[in-house]
């Protein structure tokens, strides 16, 4: 029993990890999308000139 126990604590570490790293790029995604499309604006303009 005590092994199980070990497991559960170690499986509901794990989600609460991939929770934090899915909440963390949930809220920060649209400044990394908007870092990504000013460099990629800025490289476009360079090429045209």
């Amino acid at each position: 029993m005590k092994a199980a126990t070990g497991e559960l604590n170690l499986t509901v570490i794990t989600l609460i990890a991939i929770a934090a790293v899915i909440g963390f790029f949930w809220i920060m995604w649209p400044n990394i999308k908007n870092s990504i499309n000013d460099q990629w604006n800025n490289i476009s303009t360079f090429e045209n000139k």
